[in-house]
Protein backbone atom coordinates (compact mmCIF):
# COMPACT_ATOMS: atom_id res chain seq x y z
CA UNK A 1 0.00 0.00 0.00
CA UNK A 2 0.88 3.71 -0.45
CA UNK A 3 2.96 5.21 2.51
CA UNK A 4 0.91 7.44 5.07
CA UNK A 5 1.21 10.78 4.22
CA UNK A 6 3.71 12.98 6.16
CA UNK A 7 0.94 14.73 8.72
CA UNK A 8 -0.13 13.19 12.04
CA UNK A 9 -2.06 9.76 11.75
CA UNK A 10 -5.28 11.63 13.19
CA UNK A 11 -5.02 14.26 10.36
CA UNK A 12 -4.14 11.68 7.76
CA UNK A 13 -7.58 9.95 9.46
CA UNK A 14 -9.54 13.02 8.97
CA UNK A 15 -8.16 13.55 5.14
CA UNK A 16 -9.39 10.38 4.03
CA UNK A 17 -12.83 11.31 5.65
CA UNK A 18 -13.03 14.29 3.77
CA UNK A 19 -12.02 12.88 0.85
CA UNK A 20 -14.53 9.64 1.19
CA UNK A 21 -17.34 12.53 2.14
CA UNK A 22 -16.69 15.79 -0.18
CA UNK A 23 -15.62 14.53 -3.09
CA UNK A 24 -17.82 11.20 -4.00
CA UNK A 25 -21.39 11.34 -3.73
CA UNK A 26 -23.14 10.09 -0.26
CA UNK A 27 -26.79 9.14 -0.45
CA UNK A 28 -26.86 10.56 2.91
CA UNK A 29 -26.16 13.68 1.09
CA UNK A 30 -27.99 13.51 -2.08
CA UNK A 31 -30.13 10.80 -1.95
CA UNK A 32 -31.21 9.05 -4.92
CA UNK A 33 -28.18 10.41 -7.01
CA UNK A 34 -25.54 8.18 -5.02
CA UNK A 35 -28.32 5.01 -5.57
CA UNK A 36 -26.63 2.71 -7.96
CA UNK A 37 -28.48 0.95 -10.52
CA UNK A 38 -26.21 -1.91 -11.30
CA UNK A 39 -23.24 -3.87 -8.90
CA UNK A 40 -20.42 -3.18 -11.82
CA UNK A 41 -18.30 -0.56 -9.51
CA UNK A 42 -18.36 -2.66 -6.40
CA UNK A 43 -17.17 -6.03 -8.44
CA UNK A 44 -14.40 -3.73 -10.39
CA UNK A 45 -13.05 -1.98 -6.60
CA UNK A 46 -13.18 -6.08 -5.30
CA UNK A 47 -11.76 -7.14 -8.62
CA UNK A 48 -8.71 -4.72 -7.99
CA UNK A 49 -8.49 -5.81 -4.29
CA UNK A 50 -7.92 -9.20 -5.55
CA UNK A 51 -11.68 -10.27 -4.83
CA UNK A 52 -11.42 -10.09 -1.28
CA UNK A 53 -15.14 -10.81 -1.15
CA UNK A 54 -14.36 -14.12 -1.66
CA UNK A 55 -11.65 -14.74 1.16
CA UNK A 56 -14.27 -15.29 3.81
CA UNK A 57 -17.67 -16.77 5.18
CA UNK A 58 -20.64 -14.48 5.40
CA UNK A 59 -24.78 -14.11 6.55
CA UNK A 60 -26.29 -11.55 4.50
CA UNK A 61 -29.05 -9.61 5.92
CA UNK A 62 -31.68 -7.23 4.40
CA UNK A 63 -34.72 -6.21 5.47
CA UNK A 64 -36.66 -2.55 6.62
CA UNK A 65 -36.54 -2.90 10.17
CA UNK A 66 -34.51 -5.36 12.82
CA UNK A 67 -31.53 -6.20 9.95
CA UNK A 68 -28.94 -3.90 12.24
CA UNK A 69 -30.17 -5.69 15.32
CA UNK A 70 -30.36 -8.94 13.88
CA UNK A 71 -26.40 -8.44 12.49
CA UNK A 72 -25.27 -7.33 16.27
CA UNK A 73 -27.10 -10.50 17.87
CA UNK A 74 -25.39 -12.57 15.41
CA UNK A 75 -21.71 -11.00 15.86
CA UNK A 76 -22.72 -11.61 19.83
CA UNK A 77 -23.07 -15.10 19.40
CA UNK A 78 -20.67 -15.65 17.34
CA UNK A 79 -18.16 -13.92 19.13
CA UNK A 80 -19.19 -15.75 22.35
CA UNK A 81 -18.37 -19.11 20.38
CA UNK A 82 -14.64 -17.98 20.27
CA UNK A 83 -15.07 -16.98 16.07
CA UNK A 84 -13.31 -13.89 14.78
CA UNK A 85 -16.57 -11.90 14.00
CA UNK A 86 -16.44 -9.20 11.06
CA UNK A 87 -19.38 -6.99 10.88
CA UNK A 88 -20.81 -4.54 8.26
CA UNK A 89 -23.85 -2.46 9.12
CA UNK A 90 -24.56 1.31 7.82
CA UNK A 91 -25.02 4.03 8.70
CA UNK A 92 -22.86 5.47 11.24
CA UNK A 93 -23.65 7.57 14.32
CA UNK A 94 -20.93 9.36 15.73
CA UNK A 95 -17.49 7.45 13.83
CA UNK A 96 -17.17 6.51 10.25
CA UNK A 97 -15.58 3.39 11.51
CA UNK A 98 -18.67 1.48 13.23
CA UNK A 99 -19.57 0.78 10.03
CA UNK A 100 -16.68 -1.66 9.88
CA UNK A 101 -15.64 -3.74 13.17
CA UNK A 102 -14.46 -7.10 14.29
CA UNK A 103 -15.35 -8.45 17.53
CA UNK A 104 -16.90 -4.84 18.59
CA UNK A 105 -13.61 -3.07 17.77
CA UNK A 106 -13.82 -0.55 15.50
CA UNK A 107 -12.17 -0.73 12.07
CA UNK A 108 -8.32 0.94 12.48
CA UNK A 109 -7.61 4.26 11.37
CA UNK A 110 -4.57 3.85 9.45
CA UNK A 111 -5.90 0.95 7.83
CA UNK A 112 -8.98 3.24 6.35
CA UNK A 113 -6.40 5.48 5.28
CA UNK A 114 -3.97 3.60 3.60
CA UNK A 115 -6.82 0.73 1.91
CA UNK A 116 -7.82 4.53 0.53
CA UNK A 117 -4.73 5.52 -1.05
CA UNK A 118 -4.76 2.38 -2.68
CA UNK A 119 -8.15 2.63 -4.49
CA UNK A 120 -7.61 6.25 -5.30
CA UNK A 121 -6.32 5.39 -8.93
CA UNK A 122 -9.45 3.09 -9.59
CA UNK A 123 -11.64 5.44 -7.67
CA UNK A 124 -11.00 8.28 -9.96
CA UNK A 125 -10.92 5.78 -12.76
CA UNK A 126 -14.84 4.84 -12.31
CA UNK A 127 -16.19 7.52 -10.04
CA UNK A 128 -18.06 5.05 -7.47
CA UNK A 129 -20.36 5.92 -4.82
CA UNK A 130 -19.29 6.30 -0.69
CA UNK A 131 -21.19 3.30 -0.16
CA UNK A 132 -19.90 1.55 -2.88
CA UNK A 133 -15.88 2.07 -1.81
CA UNK A 134 -17.03 1.75 1.89
CA UNK A 135 -18.36 -1.98 0.88
CA UNK A 136 -14.92 -2.65 -0.58
CA UNK A 137 -13.00 -1.10 2.13
CA UNK A 138 -15.09 -3.61 4.72
CA UNK A 139 -14.52 -6.89 2.26
CA UNK A 140 -10.97 -5.84 2.44
CA UNK A 141 -10.58 -5.32 6.19
CA UNK A 142 -12.43 -9.00 6.94
CA UNK A 143 -10.10 -10.23 4.39
CA UNK A 144 -6.80 -9.04 5.46
CA UNK A 145 -7.59 -10.11 9.10
CA UNK A 146 -8.49 -13.47 8.47
CA UNK A 147 -12.20 -13.38 9.76
CA UNK A 148 -14.34 -16.53 10.59
CA UNK A 149 -17.53 -15.67 9.42
CA UNK A 150 -18.37 -11.87 8.18
CA UNK A 151 -22.52 -10.85 9.07
CA UNK A 152 -23.26 -7.86 6.27
CA UNK A 153 -26.20 -6.34 6.81
CA UNK A 154 -27.36 -4.46 3.19
CA UNK A 155 -27.79 -0.74 3.12
CA UNK A 156 -30.62 -0.06 0.41
CA UNK A 157 -32.91 -3.00 -0.52
CA UNK A 158 -30.63 -6.16 -2.00
CA UNK A 159 -30.82 -7.11 -5.06
CA UNK A 160 -28.90 -3.80 -6.30
CA UNK A 161 -27.10 -3.13 -2.92
CA UNK A 162 -23.64 -3.40 -3.01
CA UNK A 163 -22.89 -5.82 -0.70
CA UNK A 164 -24.93 -7.98 -3.15
CA UNK A 165 -21.75 -9.52 -4.31
CA UNK A 166 -20.99 -12.19 -1.68
CA UNK A 167 -22.05 -15.46 -1.34
CA UNK A 168 -23.00 -16.26 2.02
CA UNK A 169 -23.60 -19.52 3.99
CA UNK A 170 -27.10 -18.33 5.17
CA UNK A 171 -29.31 -15.13 4.12
CA UNK A 172 -31.65 -13.31 5.68
CA UNK A 173 -34.69 -11.08 5.57
CA UNK A 174 -36.48 -9.60 8.67
CA UNK A 175 -39.81 -7.68 7.57
CA UNK A 176 -41.18 -5.51 5.05
CA UNK A 177 -42.58 -1.80 5.02
CA UNK A 178 -42.56 1.24 3.22
CA UNK A 179 -39.31 3.10 3.41
CA UNK A 180 -37.24 4.67 0.33
CA UNK A 181 -40.08 4.22 -1.89
CA UNK A 182 -38.29 6.72 -4.09
CA UNK A 183 -35.66 4.31 -4.60
CA UNK A 184 -37.19 0.35 -3.95
CA UNK A 185 -40.72 1.00 -5.68
CA UNK A 186 -44.21 2.27 -4.04
CA UNK A 187 -45.71 -0.92 -3.58
CA UNK A 188 -44.56 -3.33 -0.72
CA UNK A 189 -44.55 -5.99 -3.07
CA UNK A 190 -41.89 -4.33 -5.21
CA UNK A 191 -40.09 -3.55 -1.82
CA UNK A 192 -40.17 -7.29 -0.86
CA UNK A 193 -38.82 -8.27 -4.59
CA UNK A 194 -36.05 -5.69 -4.25
CA UNK A 195 -35.00 -6.93 -0.86
CA UNK A 196 -35.52 -10.97 -1.80
CA UNK A 197 -32.65 -10.15 -4.46
CA UNK A 198 -30.01 -10.95 -1.58
CA UNK A 199 -31.26 -15.10 -1.97
CA UNK A 200 -28.70 -17.00 -3.42
CA UNK A 201 -28.50 -20.08 -5.23
CA UNK A 202 -28.36 -23.33 -2.84
CA UNK A 203 -28.24 -21.08 0.06
CA UNK A 204 -30.89 -21.34 2.92
CA UNK A 205 -33.38 -18.09 3.76
CA UNK A 206 -34.03 -16.92 7.03
CA UNK A 207 -37.34 -15.38 6.89
CA UNK A 208 -39.12 -13.01 8.99
CA UNK A 209 -42.09 -11.38 6.80
CA UNK A 210 -45.12 -13.03 8.19
CA UNK A 211 -47.63 -11.46 5.48
CA UNK A 212 -48.82 -14.68 3.18
CA UNK A 213 -48.87 -11.78 0.34
CA UNK A 214 -45.61 -10.78 0.47
CA UNK A 215 -44.51 -14.48 1.26
CA UNK A 216 -45.11 -15.92 -1.99
CA UNK A 217 -42.82 -13.39 -3.28
CA UNK A 218 -40.44 -15.09 -1.37
CA UNK A 219 -41.32 -18.41 -2.04
CA UNK A 220 -41.39 -18.16 -5.83
CA UNK A 221 -37.90 -16.10 -5.96
CA UNK A 222 -36.68 -18.88 -3.50
CA UNK A 223 -37.52 -21.61 -5.58
CA UNK A 224 -36.36 -20.19 -8.46
CA UNK A 225 -32.86 -20.82 -6.56
CA UNK A 226 -33.76 -23.87 -5.31
CA UNK A 227 -33.01 -22.16 -1.79
CA UNK A 228 -34.90 -23.41 0.99
CA UNK A 229 -36.93 -21.17 3.64
CA UNK A 230 -36.77 -21.12 7.07
CA UNK A 231 -38.75 -19.35 9.98
CA UNK A 232 -37.72 -17.84 13.20
CA UNK A 233 -38.58 -20.25 16.19
CA UNK A 234 -40.71 -18.52 18.70
CA UNK A 235 -38.53 -18.13 21.96
CA UNK A 236 -38.95 -15.66 24.90
CA UNK A 237 -35.06 -15.05 25.51
CA UNK A 238 -33.27 -12.69 28.24
CA UNK A 239 -31.26 -10.17 26.48
CA UNK A 240 -29.81 -7.16 27.28
CA UNK A 241 -31.49 -5.36 24.13
CA UNK A 242 -35.17 -4.15 25.17
CA UNK A 243 -37.95 -4.58 22.85
CA UNK A 244 -40.23 -7.53 22.10
CA UNK A 245 -39.35 -7.18 18.50
CA UNK A 246 -35.61 -8.23 19.43
CA UNK A 247 -37.28 -11.54 20.77
CA UNK A 248 -38.28 -12.13 16.75
CA UNK A 249 -34.48 -10.33 15.75
CA UNK A 250 -33.09 -13.49 17.90
CA UNK A 251 -35.06 -15.81 16.65
CA UNK A 252 -33.67 -14.82 13.30
CA UNK A 253 -30.41 -15.14 14.60
CA UNK A 254 -30.46 -18.22 16.34
CA UNK A 255 -32.10 -19.89 13.32
CA UNK A 256 -29.59 -18.81 10.72
CA UNK A 257 -26.72 -19.91 13.29
CA UNK A 258 -28.66 -23.32 13.35
CA UNK A 259 -28.80 -23.81 9.44
CA UNK A 260 -24.76 -22.89 9.62
CA UNK A 261 -23.74 -25.11 12.20
CA UNK A 262 -22.10 -27.64 9.48
CA UNK A 263 -19.30 -24.56 8.55
CA UNK A 264 -19.71 -22.70 11.94
CA UNK A 265 -20.18 -24.84 15.19
CA UNK A 266 -21.47 -23.45 18.07
CA UNK A 267 -22.56 -24.74 21.34
CA UNK A 268 -26.36 -23.52 22.19
CA UNK A 269 -25.49 -23.06 25.93
CA UNK A 270 -22.80 -20.21 24.70
CA UNK A 271 -25.90 -18.46 22.43
CA UNK A 272 -27.93 -17.96 25.10
CA UNK A 273 -25.63 -16.47 27.53
CA UNK A 274 -24.36 -14.22 24.13
CA UNK A 275 -27.71 -12.56 24.18
CA UNK A 276 -27.34 -11.25 27.78
CA UNK A 277 -24.18 -9.44 26.21
CA UNK A 278 -24.74 -8.26 23.14
CA UNK A 279 -24.12 -4.64 23.80
CA UNK A 280 -21.31 -5.38 25.32
CA UNK A 281 -19.93 -7.92 22.82
CA UNK A 282 -20.93 -5.89 19.29
CA UNK A 283 -21.41 -2.24 20.28
CA UNK A 284 -24.77 -1.86 19.30
CA UNK A 285 -26.00 1.78 19.48
CA UNK A 286 -29.22 3.15 18.61
CA UNK A 287 -32.02 0.31 19.30
CA UNK A 288 -34.10 1.74 22.08
CA UNK A 289 -31.17 2.96 23.84
CA UNK A 290 -31.35 4.10 27.37
CA UNK A 291 -29.08 7.21 26.99
CA UNK A 292 -30.15 8.90 30.38
CA UNK A 293 -31.94 7.36 33.61
CA UNK A 294 -33.39 10.28 35.32
CA UNK A 295 -35.20 11.77 33.50
CA UNK A 296 -35.34 8.48 31.54
CA UNK A 297 -33.96 9.50 27.71
CA UNK A 298 -34.41 6.58 25.12
CA UNK A 299 -32.89 6.73 21.82
CA UNK A 300 -34.17 4.99 18.27
CA UNK A 301 -33.55 5.04 14.52
CA UNK A 302 -36.53 4.01 13.41
CA UNK A 303 -37.84 6.03 10.75
CA UNK A 304 -40.37 4.19 9.06
CA UNK A 305 -44.30 4.15 10.02
CA UNK A 306 -43.23 0.54 11.05
CA UNK A 307 -40.54 1.52 13.31
CA UNK A 308 -42.79 3.68 15.26
CA UNK A 309 -45.50 1.38 15.66
CA UNK A 310 -43.02 -0.71 17.61
CA UNK A 311 -41.45 1.60 19.44
CA UNK A 312 -44.86 3.23 20.78
CA UNK A 313 -45.86 -0.32 21.98
CA UNK A 314 -43.08 -0.21 23.78
CA UNK A 315 -42.92 3.12 25.56
CA UNK A 316 -46.55 1.82 26.76
CA UNK A 317 -45.61 -0.14 29.02
CA UNK A 318 -42.86 2.24 30.72
CA UNK A 319 -43.64 3.97 33.72
CA UNK A 320 -43.60 7.82 33.70
CA UNK A 321 -45.18 11.08 34.56
CA UNK A 322 -45.06 12.95 31.66
CA UNK A 323 -43.92 11.72 27.85
CA UNK A 324 -42.03 14.20 25.42
CA UNK A 325 -41.04 13.49 22.07
CA UNK A 326 -38.02 14.71 19.81
CA UNK A 327 -38.35 14.17 16.22
CA UNK A 328 -36.71 14.92 13.10
CA UNK A 329 -36.55 13.27 9.16
CA UNK A 330 -35.20 13.59 6.38
CA UNK A 331 -36.71 14.23 3.01
CA UNK A 332 -38.90 11.57 1.52
CA UNK A 333 -40.67 9.92 4.34
CA UNK A 334 -43.88 8.93 4.80
CA UNK A 335 -45.06 11.51 7.62
CA UNK A 336 -48.50 11.41 7.12
CA UNK A 337 -48.79 7.20 8.27
CA UNK A 338 -46.09 8.09 10.59
CA UNK A 339 -47.75 10.97 12.48
CA UNK A 340 -50.96 9.15 12.43
CA UNK A 341 -49.07 6.68 14.81
CA UNK A 342 -49.38 9.65 17.69
CA UNK A 343 -53.38 10.26 17.21
CA UNK A 344 -54.12 8.61 20.78
CA UNK A 345 -50.63 9.35 22.17
CA UNK A 346 -51.05 11.99 25.19
CA UNK A 347 -47.92 13.40 25.13
CA UNK A 348 -45.48 17.07 24.68
CA UNK A 349 -44.03 17.29 21.11
CA UNK A 350 -41.08 18.71 19.89
CA UNK A 351 -39.92 18.52 16.28
CA UNK A 352 -36.56 19.55 14.76
CA UNK A 353 -34.10 19.17 11.53
CA UNK A 354 -31.24 16.77 11.38
CA UNK A 355 -27.81 18.28 10.30
CA UNK A 356 -27.45 16.41 7.54
CA UNK A 357 -28.30 17.84 3.83
CA UNK A 358 -31.12 16.00 3.01
CA UNK A 359 -33.08 16.91 6.43
CA UNK A 360 -36.47 18.09 6.30
CA UNK A 361 -36.13 21.36 6.49
CA UNK A 362 -38.04 23.15 9.30
CA UNK A 363 -40.04 24.95 7.36
CA UNK A 364 -41.56 22.09 5.21
CA UNK A 365 -42.03 20.32 7.95
CA UNK A 366 -43.59 22.79 9.74
CA UNK A 367 -46.27 22.56 6.92
CA UNK A 368 -46.62 19.01 6.94
CA UNK A 369 -47.12 18.87 10.14
CA UNK A 370 -49.92 21.42 9.86
CA UNK A 371 -51.65 19.34 7.43
CA UNK A 372 -51.15 15.88 8.90
CA UNK A 373 -50.85 16.39 12.74
CA UNK A 374 -53.67 17.58 15.40
CA UNK A 375 -51.72 18.19 18.61
CA UNK A 376 -49.76 21.15 20.01
CA UNK A 377 -46.19 21.04 18.94
CA UNK A 378 -42.84 23.44 19.51
CA UNK A 379 -40.30 24.01 16.61
CA UNK A 380 -36.31 24.19 17.78
CA UNK A 381 -33.36 24.52 16.06
CA UNK A 382 -31.92 21.50 16.26
CA UNK A 383 -32.22 18.29 18.69
CA UNK A 384 -29.38 19.87 21.60
CA UNK A 385 -31.58 23.19 21.83
CA UNK A 386 -34.85 20.96 22.07
CA UNK A 387 -33.05 18.59 24.50
CA UNK A 388 -32.17 21.27 26.66
CA UNK A 389 -34.82 22.97 26.76
CA UNK A 390 -36.85 19.83 27.88
CA UNK A 391 -34.32 19.05 30.32
CA UNK A 392 -35.02 22.21 32.50
CA UNK A 393 -38.43 21.30 32.50
CA UNK A 394 -39.08 17.80 32.29
CA UNK A 395 -38.73 15.93 36.06
CA UNK A 396 -36.42 12.66 36.99
CA UNK A 397 -40.15 10.78 36.65
CA UNK A 398 -40.77 12.01 33.50
CA UNK A 399 -39.54 10.10 29.74
CA UNK A 400 -37.94 12.05 26.77
CA UNK A 401 -37.66 9.85 23.04
CA UNK A 402 -35.22 11.19 20.98
CA UNK A 403 -35.77 9.78 17.08
CA UNK A 404 -37.51 10.09 13.78
CA UNK A 405 -33.83 9.51 11.69
CA UNK A 406 -30.97 7.71 12.47
CA UNK A 407 -29.09 11.41 12.12
CA UNK A 408 -31.44 13.00 14.81
CA UNK A 409 -30.10 10.60 17.13
CA UNK A 410 -25.91 10.53 15.55
CA UNK A 411 -26.67 14.16 16.67
CA UNK A 412 -27.69 13.87 20.08
CA UNK A 413 -25.38 11.34 20.54
CA UNK A 414 -22.44 14.06 18.50
CA UNK A 415 -23.55 16.28 21.45
CA UNK A 416 -22.65 14.61 24.23
CA UNK A 417 -25.93 14.29 26.41
CA UNK A 418 -25.82 10.40 27.07
CA UNK A 419 -24.49 9.20 29.77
Amino acid sequence: MAPLPSSTKEDSFSKTLQYLYSKLPIYQRIGRGAFKKDLTNIKKLCSFLGNVHREFSSMHIAGTNGKGSTAHILSAIYQNNGYKVGLYTSPHLIDFRERIKINGELVDKNYIVEITQKLKPIINKIEPSFFEITVAIAFSYFASKKVDIAIIETGLGGRLDSTNIIDPLVSIITTIDYDHMDLLGDTLEEIAFEKAGIIKMDRPLVLGEESKQLKAIFDKIALQNNAPIFYADNGNYQTDLFGDIQQKNIGLGLKAVELAQNSLPTKHIKNIEALKQVKKLSNIQGRFQIATEKPLTILDVGHNAQAFKLNLKEIQKLTYKKLFFILGFIVGKDLKNILNQFNDVVAEFHFTEPKIMRKLPIDQLIKELNLNFNKNFQIHENVNVAYNYIRKKATKDDLIFVGGSTFVVSDFLSSNHAN
